[in-house]
């Protein structure tokens, strides 16, 4: 396939505002692809990636070396560059723009051929490599036409943003082999063990016959090296109720920090974060302590990482947790700001997936894998429940001692990767109000706003939260609380890259911002109550109004561990409401 098509259906996926059409185009896509190699590229590119999202492969091109590679490729010096730059905001429209005044004609490339450059271009390293990578750019632009060209920016930049997510990705997988959506619940259920979209399409591909596609896919397992999708936990507001919809149940601390994967082979460690990003180089104390205190060859263990002070056993805000999120000065950090890892499962361990044992074999499994010493690694201490009243006593334990509240886990289950079910339930500590926790919400624009807050650049924000049912956003709330007068005045720098000049494909919104965002930056939300709403459209069903939060308050960013796709989903805060009303 030539990369031409490709930027076409990419063109025409950024120009969509309806994500049946979405799916559509990116079926119409798929059925042009003969070759398994070749579909498992496309993937990866859909993500404005040349591996899976696991693997630390960046293109490492600052905009100043596209700016250089842009001037080099054309006949403009990088003075009238950068002025078009400022005009136009995107380097992307930039190299489309140069590429479509130039007289050169464009040669056929290939998406393999493409493909290859931007993968050389984030493998090349070592001195000199930005000029390298920046030869590598300028031959790449020297050959292909103004859409190509803006689109292979982009993936270089990191910049991409289609505006679809994985599931459609997924859905129009199912539909190019089966002719069925239904079936992107079984490469739904594939794709949360293995987190590969490119592993996941080239297995089809290379089964022809439907039936040995579908067991193909089917026999793809949990590796050591490839994350795992995290379960997550569902709500319910008091002990009480807990008990009586699971029974006897096992209660673990809930820690605010970093969730992590921690995956030991030999002596090959490697670190991820919930949204699958690799945390390997951030986190040496970890990195270290895994080496030497699992008794294991290989393992996969789940737990989360958080600064912690050993002497006086506090537990350190996320806020101070986040500052260890860094590429540079990690070794300074890592001493005046240690992490502690409290490893609450075990995945894997040696040549076993432990996904189908139960909860109670995976914990005793996880005691023998790692000894109960105070060191860097620390299992998550286990409380067998059966009644409101003890597991009571150990929320107030837990919020003594600086803690979120409590995860409580059904006797029995297995671990479901990337589910968020009723196995799991969270019981969290929370202010004055009907609601019993935080929502995560989604930032889908924002408004100018008036007198003082129109000179900050943001007066309000809009925000949504996830219909996981219809793979969109829907609206919640305004937000015009929460945020100093720097936080407000640093709303663009923050979203920059993602304003869009109409809403999105994925966006269900009844309210016009200032400024569309594309869903990508999730926060925490506090608020008094959820109410019904004319305005918004979460839950919403014909001439009924959606559900909205009163009074809402921002309490933190927290895009740096959680996808939008992690977001609070319309189910969530439809029960949230209901317990509310029956209080």
């Amino acid at each position: 396939m030539e990369f031409a098509v490709l930027a076409q259906c990419f063109e025409a996926l950024e120009g969509t505002s309806s994500r049946r059409n979405l799916v559509q185009l990116v079926t119409t896509l798929f059925r042009q692809v003969e070759h398994p190699e070749e579909i498992q590229q496309i993937c990866y590119l859909m993500q404005g990636r040349v591996a899976p999202l696991f693997m630390p492969l960046e293109m490492g091109m600052a905009e100043k070396a596209v700016l250089q590679a842009l001037a080099q490729a054309s006949s403009h010096s990088l003075e009238q560059i950068t002025e078009r730059y400022a005009t136009l905001g995107d380097l992307g429209l930039v190299a489309a723009q140069i590429q479509g005044e130039t007289e050169q004609p464009i040669q056929k490339v290939s998406v393999n051929e493409v493909f290859t450059v931007l993968q050389t271009i984030a493998q090349t390293a070592g001195k000199g490599a930005i000029e390298k990578k920046r030869v590598l750019l300028v031959g790449l632009l020297d050959h292909v036409d103004g859409e190509s060209a803006k689109y292979s920016v982009r993936i270089v930049l990191g910049k991409l943003r289609l505006g679809i997510g994985d599931a459609t990705i997924l859905d129009a997988l199912a539909i190019t082999k089966w002719n069925d959506a239904k079936k992107r619940k079984l490469l739904e259920g594939v794709y949360h063990v293995t987190s590969d979209l490119g592993l996941i399409a080239r297995t089809l591909w290379e089964h022809p016959e439907a039936e040995e596609a579908q067991r193909a896919i089917a026999s793809l397992d949990i590796a050591v090296g490839r994350p795992i999708h995290s379960q997550l936990a569902e709500r319910l507001p008091t002990a009480e109720a807990i008990i009586e919809k699971m029974g006897s149940v096992v209660a673990q601390y809930k820690y605010d920090g970093f969730r992590v994967q921690i995956h030991k082979n030999g002596q090959q460690i490697a670190i991820f974060s919930r949204n699958l990003e690799n945390l390997t180089d951030m986190f040496p104390e970890i990195l270290e302590a895994t080496r030497t205190q699992v008794q294991a060859e290989q393992a996969i263990l789940d737990g989360e990482a958080l600064a912690y002070n050993a002497t006086s056993e506090e537990f350190l805000p996320f806020q101070e947790t986040t500052r260890r999120r860094r590429k540079h000065g990690v070794a300074l950090m890592a001493q005046e700001l240690p992490l502690k890892a409290f490893v609450f499962d075990i995945l894997y361990k040696d040549g076993a997936s432990l996904l189908e044992y139960p909860l109670e074999e995976r914990l005793k499994v996880l005691e023998e894998t790692i000894p109960q010493t105070r060191n860097t690694l620390m299992v998550t201490r286990s409380h067998l429940v059966d009644d409101a009243k003890s597991l009571t006593l150990l929320f107030d334990e837990a919020i003594s001692k600086g803690l979120e509240g409590l995860v409580v886990k059904r006797w029995g289950s297995h671990y479901e990767a990337g589910a968020r079910n009723y196995n799991w339930v969270k019981i969290k500590r929370h202010a004055a109000g009907a609601l019993d926790d935080t929502i995560d919400g989604v930032l889908l624009g924002y408004l100018f706003g008036r007198g003082k807050r129109a000179a900050l650049g943001a007066g309000a924000l809009l925000v949504g939260v996830y219909d996981a049912r219809q793979d969109r956003f829907v609206t919640v709330t305004k937000i015009g609380t929460g945020l100093s007068d720097e936080q407000w005045g640093s709303i663009r720098e923050r979203t920059k890259g993602l304003p869009t000049d109409r809403q999105p494909a994925r966006v269900f919104s009844l309210i016009t911002p200032s400024v569309w965002l594309k869903p990508a930056i999730v926060i925490e939300v506090l608020a008094d109550e959820i109410t019904r709403s004319p305005n918004h459209t979460a839950g919403k069903v014909g001439d009924e109004p959606g559900y909205a939060l009163r009074f809402p308050r921002l309490i933190a960013f927290r895009d740096r561990d959680k996808q939008p796709e992690d977001a609070t989903t319309v189910e969530e805060v439809i029960e949230m409401y209901q317990r509310q009303g029956k209080r």
